[in-house]
């Protein structure tokens, strides 16, 4: 879970992220449980870092809309324009401190969570990118996006669920924004896309949900009668 992620004056980017020390999805149970503190921390850091990283660099994607009436699949492929580790030198932890959550239905005491504020000072360069990204054609659009809450075998890296949820988030920002403005359904379409604020994260019927809102520019688009 995540909250937005905020531009303080010109210097420094600033958003909290979330961590439940004692995760159980859908009956998939982490082979650490519960999560050490260590852990935690890092799992923290390295969410900040791929939410800033996505907002500041942002992806170039390529749609291929797809119909199922002509037996073409959907595919939406994202390619990273850069990459801020847990490690950057810019992300500094501001606030950290566990609390208790609350069961919604029975209002029982449950598992601690991390939360954390973190910072991040952009540099120059990266200052400009954020700008870049408010500038020209650029226009938002907000999505929820869905992934599994593990991956089949054992490859369940947590990054990379969380990662699957947020890409598919990014598709579905660029399927609405395509139907708001075309005209007739087109074939592909290609551009740039990046976060506006952190995403927020929930668990819906076993998936991972995923609510984010992005800065699109859609540079091109093909229609099917191209083809």
């Amino acid at each position: 879970m995540a909250v937005p992620l905020m531009l303080i004056g010109q210097d420094v980017l600033r958003g909290q992220v979330r961590v439940d020390l004692m995760p159980i999805y859908g009956g998939f149970v982490e082979d650490e449980y519960p999560l050490g503190i260590d852990s935690a921390y890092r799992r923290a850091l390295e969410e900040a870092a791929m939410f800033i990283s996505a907002q500041i660099y942002g992806w170039s994607f390529y749609y291929d809309i797809g119909e199922r009436a002509r037996g073409i699949d959907e595919v939406f492929e994202l390619s990273s324009l850069g990459d801020i580790t847990w490690g950057d030198p810019g992300l500094h932890v501001t606030n950290a401190h566990f609390q208790n959550q609350t069961h919604q239905i029975t209002s029982h005491l449950m598992a601690e969570t991390l939360s954390m504020w973190v910072d991040y000072r952009p540099t120059q360069a990266q200052h400009r990118r954020l700008q870049m990204w408010r500038m020209g054609n650029i226009r938002t659009a907000q999505a929820i996006g869905y992934g599994p809450y593990a991956f089949p075998g054992d490859d369940n890296d947590w990054m990379s669920i969380r990662r699957a949820a947020l890409e598919d988030s990014a598709r579905a920002a660029v399927r609405a924004m395509l139907q708001g403005s075309e005209r007739n359904r087109p074939k592909e379409a290609r551009g740039y896309i990046s976060l506006e604020t952190f995403p927020a994260y929930h668990m819906s019927s076993g998936r991972w949900a995923v609510q984010a809102r992005f800065r699109v520019n859609i540079t091109e688009v093909v229609p099917f009668a191209a083809h």
